[in-house]
């Protein structure tokens, strides 16, 4: 009886990484990635050389050295005397401070302006379409620029909201009013708001220059232990809607779970509120922001929520109508058929080009240096690099710092992707 033997194999020969497709790509991947390497070798070596013929080298010890500027915006203690280094901080907090805020406003308008134009109201849908076409189509620069000087020109100054004793006599009112019971003032100057402050703080200290608030860390951990908690509670309720049929009152647990924690904290801290109070020529305590920063989250979100509201429309209309006419024929509501049938499934759809627009979001904050704003572009990338003429390192930390912070939000938003899409079985 004969056996069928399989035909002897060939051994590996060179010649397959050319002839053989199994190997071809890798080959040719092989030897693209050593033209790559050899590009950037070429462009340092020509860099550098560049740089020896004029004298110069790569050094970033200019960081450490005295920045001798002030930054009207800061959310960190800074001076003229402080380094170049946290200038750097302050300037990219501030440009993270705009983005985060711009981005949840953008948010909630955008989604808000994508439904209402899907409206059957006629009015409510040709309004949005033409807030949506105004916005979208004129760059962003001119509306950071327009807002800018809005705010600048129309406000009245510090000393329009003194009241004299001839004033009280006359019964006339001064031509600037503060606003939400004498707690908030809009000059030309800039916005004054209440200050949160601790009389029992907690502590501190300082990481290169950065302080970390024991305080700030204490509220945060609070609030994310009660979300957390509440998120167990809401768990926990459904399983026994699941088993009994009847659904726990969980409203009045969840707002004392999220609530009083975070109070309980704050009470035993000290909180309180610092209210600007009108001293000399200006206004004296609380916070001050700049009409800078002001203009820069309005313009951003006024112009990247025309953006959200189309991603949020094309989401929706990803969605068969099919859904939303089985979830009427069921007798829901038209506003719990958007929330819990349309926008969760959309939001498979919605959230690839939100990853895109929250990026631009943060790249377009560079804009401000044309009001003035410093942010990490107006620091590090302006007076920074003009001051010690380390064109080359400014920019390359200015590149590696906003790609760190694109990677960082896209592995995000990726990660939340994930979890929202359709899970195969």
């Amino acid at each position: 009886m004969s056996v069928a033997m399989d035909a002897p194999k060939d051994g590996f020969r060179l010649s397959q990484l050319i002839y053989d497709t199994r190997y071809r790509s890798y080959t040719i991947q092989f030897f693209v990635m050593l033209l790559f390497i050899a590009f950037l070798i070429w462009v340092l070596n020509n860099t550098v050389a560049n740089l020896a013929a004029k004298d110069k080298d790569i050094s970033f010890g200019f960081l450490w050295s005295r920045a001798g500027y002030d930054i009207d915006q800061q959310l960190i203690p800074y001076t003229n005397d402080s380094t170049h280094l946290r200038a750097l901080f302050v300037g990219l907090l501030n440009s993270l401070a705009v983005a985060v805020i711009a981005s949840a406003f953008a948010t909630i308008l955008g989604v808000t302006v994508g439904i209402l134009r899907l409206s059957k109201n006629w009015l409510v849908a040709r309004l949005m379409t033409v807030y949506v076409e105004v916005f979208r189509n004129v760059p962003l620069l001119l509306w950071i620029i327009v807002a800018f000087v809005i705010l600048g020109e129309t406000r009245p100054g510090p000393k329009e909201f003194k009241v004299t004793d001839e004033m009280v006599a006359a019964g006339q009112a001064p031509v600037g009013e503060m606003w939400l019971w004498d707690s908030v003032a809009v000059t030309n100057r800039g916005t004054n708001l209440p200050a949160p402050l601790l009389d029992r703080p907690l502590g501190g200290f300082e990481v290169m220059g950065v302080p970390i608030n024991f305080s700030t860390i204490a509220v945060i951990l609070v609030i994310v232990g009660s979300v957390m908690a509440n998120r167990a509670l809401l768990r926990r309720a459904k399983a026994v809607q699941e088993s009994t049929g009847v659904r726990p009152v969980t409203w009045w647990k969840s707002l004392l779970i999220l609530f009083a924690p975070t109070l309980a904290l704050l009470v035993a801290m000290g909180f309180h509120l610092e209210y600007p109070v009108l001293k000399g020529f200006n206004f004296q305590g609380g916070i001050n922001l700049a009409h800078s920063f002001t203009a820069m989250v309005i313009a951003l979100t006024l112009y990247s929520a025309t953006y959200v509201a189309e991603a949020v429309r094309a989401g929706i209309l990803a969605i068969s109508k099919g859904q939303t006419e089985a979830a009427y024929a069921l007798g829901m509501r038209p506003s719990w058929t958007m929330n819990l049938i349309i926008l969760p499934q959309a939001l498979r759809v919605i959230i690839p080009p939100m990853i895109s627009q929250y990026l631009n979001i943060t790249k377009n904050t560079t804009l401000g240096i044309a009001v003035s704003y410093l942010d990490l572009r107006g620091t590090l990338g302006g007076i920074t690099l003009n001051q010690t003429g380390r064109e080359l390192e400014c920019m390359l930390l200015m590149m590696m710092i906003y790609l760190s912070l694109s990677l960082m939000i896209s592995a995000i938003l990726n990660a939340y992707n994930h979890s929202v899409r359709l899970k195969e079985r």
